[in-house]
């Protein structure tokens, strides 16, 4: 299968280029800068510099390409930048699929996320709906993620993978990373995570699983998919093991909750084969090791 990815030197799509290549797949990758076109090259991949929103640059690319799928696992978390990746989810996403469709190409596996439902009791499965109306800044994230989904449903299959918070090497809660830094109480660290030992519950996934979650999907039928671990988990049960991981301080456990803080179910996921590797946050956080990477 021809497969191009978009987000290809990010921290899943690092790991995804070895793994399709592996598989089989005839792979580009495309990349905003040398450095990163290098990088996938590197990986043994083919390589192109491109730019998601110059859409006419785009469109040249996927008519020259040609690939059977797409897989968009594009944002600006590196530089921890919410309202880049917002853009990149509304505006990029619609050059993908716009040049997706002038090329011929039918399918597509985009990135999204497992905490953008609807508040509730206990963890959300895909039914339930996204928060549309939020308060902002979370309004602006959910209004991104409902522009990704519906604009790459556009094209004839379109799986949409609702990742859980990621961790694991390139991510801001590896050791050196942006958590960590934050947790120390770095006053320079930038962070768009939430960071309370309270009843808040999050879920988690390793970015290898996120990965090979991107591989499984190739051949998924259309929508939205939960990929997170199997234990969704208050911040007063994980932050300390995160912290004890990290070798940073223990934060004070406090007794809020946010609402739409709930956690995700990865049945659908499961039901299809996918299985994740790391399935809890608990193993998970000790076994990473090495410092962050920076991304590009």
């Amino acid at each position: 299968m021809r497969i191009l990815i978009a987000g290809a030197t990010g921290a899943v799509g690092r790991l995804l280029v070895p793994m399709l290549l592996d598989a089989g797949h005839h792979v580009t990758g495309l990349s905003r800068t040398p450095a990163g076109a290098e990088r996938v090259r590197r990986q043994g991949a083919e390589a192109l510099q491109a730019d998601v929103f110059d859409a006419e640059s785009l469109r040249r690319v996927m008519t020259n390409t040609a690939p059977d799928v797409v897989i968009h696992q594009l944002t600006a978390l590196s530089d921890a930048d919410g309202e880049a990746t917002d853009r990149l989810r509304r505006e990029g996403t619609r050059h993908l699929v716009d040049a997706a469709r002038s090329a011929g190409v039918g399918r597509i596996v985009a990135q999204s996320i497992a905490w953008a439902y609807m508040p509730g009791e206990g963890p959300a499965e895909e039914s339930v709906p996204l928060d549309i109306g939020a308060a902002r800044p979370r309004g602006a994230m959910v209004d991104g993620i409902q522009a990704l989904e519906r604009t790459a449903s556009e094209l004839e299959s379109a799986v949409a993978l609702r990742y859980g918070i990621l961790y694991g090497p390139g991510t801001w809660y590896a050791p050196g990373g942006a958590v960590a830094a934050a947790l120390a109480g770095d006053p320079s660290a930038r962070l768009l995570a939430y960071l309370e030992a309270d009843r808040s519950v999050t879920s988690f996934v390793h970015v290898a699983d996120a990965a090979r979650a991107a591989v499984a999907a190739l051949d998924w039928p259309s929508g939205p998919v939960n990929i997170v671990d199997d234990e969704p988990a208050q911040g007063r049960e994980w932050l300390p093991v995160l912290a004890t991981a990290l070798g940073v301080p223990l934060p004070e456990p406090t007794a809020g909750r946010l609402d739409w803080a709930r956690g995700a179910s990865n049945s659908l996921a499961r039901s299809r084969g996918w299985r994740p590797e790391h399935r809890t946050w608990r193993e998970g956080f000790a076994a990473q090791a090495g410092p962050t990477r920076p991304l590009g």
